[in-house]
């Protein structure tokens, strides 16, 4: 059976109130949860990007989901120090952790300064990062010249069973890519075609673990308000690679954010005040094959959303 989520989203939530939300979620009969790992929003509007790995120590503890965050090493983050969290997480919660690692945006990493590299650069650089956090949590020591640079290196505290190492993928070639590498793979809704093509491209070249879907969802009891949520706060995450992937930061957003009206939202956004029009959309992604799915609420304040589909959605899945 498919598993049902909540997606907690730092850039647009106080850490103690998404902290709250979660614990919320999992009493209203969610069943897993996974986050986002932002130096910087997609818009002032949304105005947050706590720090994901202090919060996720919180949130495993407080609750008893499993959690997964999505990650880029190799830029802002070295991949040793991701290792390092990701061996410290599992080895003191075993077996409810996985990170889904990808190439980045450049609105969260050109705070370190340095080059932004081509995007077949960065997915060099990514699986490089992938062999030196799988070899660390293996208990190897490692060392590397080339675009990732590592001495001596050595993970002391590891978990028993290193958790997966899922790819996060938003084309169907990057899909077919992630399957030579790894343990599962995590995507965003889209057209159940483009979707259908990615499972297909992942599983046809050897894909395995778990498909997951993160699910955009905007929903209010009136649909003015659901769309004025989802116009609001999502907005500037319209806009498909390369320019998603290379604009620098939350003012540039807005700026070319302007003008998209709520139409041009909902190709991305599932948009609606009908509590069955979300269930047969989700009923939809899973019967494609997804075995997990994460909700993610686009608007700020989580708990109608929890308490409404914790009642009337998630029992009808």
């Amino acid at each position: 059976m498919t598993e049902y989520g909540i997606h907690a989203s730092h850039e647009q939530i106080l850490p103690g109130d998404l902290l709250r939300a979660v614990i919320a979620a999992e009493r209203a009969g969610f069943q897993a949860a996974m986050c986002s790992d932002h130096f910087s929003p997609w818009s002032e509007r949304q105005g947050q990007s706590g720090f994901a790995w202090s919060w996720l120590g919180a949130a495993l503890q407080a609750t008893n989901l499993s959690f997964g965050v999505v990650n880029a090493p190799g830029h802002r983050y070295h991949p040793a120090i991701i290792a390092q969290a990701i061996g410290t997480l599992s080895s003191m919660y075993p077996g409810r952790f996985w990170a889904a690692l990808g190439s980045g945006e450049y609105s969260n990493e050109h705070v370190v300064g340095g080059e932004w590299p081509r995007k077949e650069v960065r997915n060099a650089r990514l699986l490089a990062s992938v062999n030196v956090i799988r070899e660390l949590l293996a208990g190897e020591e490692v060392s590397r010249d080339g675009l990732v640079t590592v001495d001596r290196a050595r993970l002391w505290t590891r978990p028993e069973t290193p958790p997966p190492l899922i790819g996060a993928a938003v084309s169907v070639e990057t899909a077919r890519w992630c399957a030579s590498w790894a343990d599962g793979l995590v995507t965003v809704n889209a057209p159940e075609s483009h979707l259908q093509e990615m499972i297909a491209a992942y599983k046809s070249s050897g894909g395995r673990g778990p498909i997951c879907l993160q699910v955009h969802l905007s929903w209010a009891p009136s649909r003015e308000e659901a769309e004025e949520i989802a116009h609001h706060q999502w907005r500037s995450n319209i806009f498909p690679p390369p320019v998603c992937w290379d604009t620098a930061t939350a003012e540039e957003f807005d700026v070319i954010s302007e003008n998209v009206t709520v139409d041009q939202i909902r190709p991305v956004v599932n948009i609606s005040a009908d509590l069955e029009e979300h269930v047969e959309k989700l009923k939809g992604y899973a019967a494609l094959g997804f075995d997990r799915i994460y909700l993610h609420h686009v608007g700020q304040d989580l708990g109608p959303f929890i308490e409404t589909f914790g009642a009337k959605v998630l029992p009808r899945l």
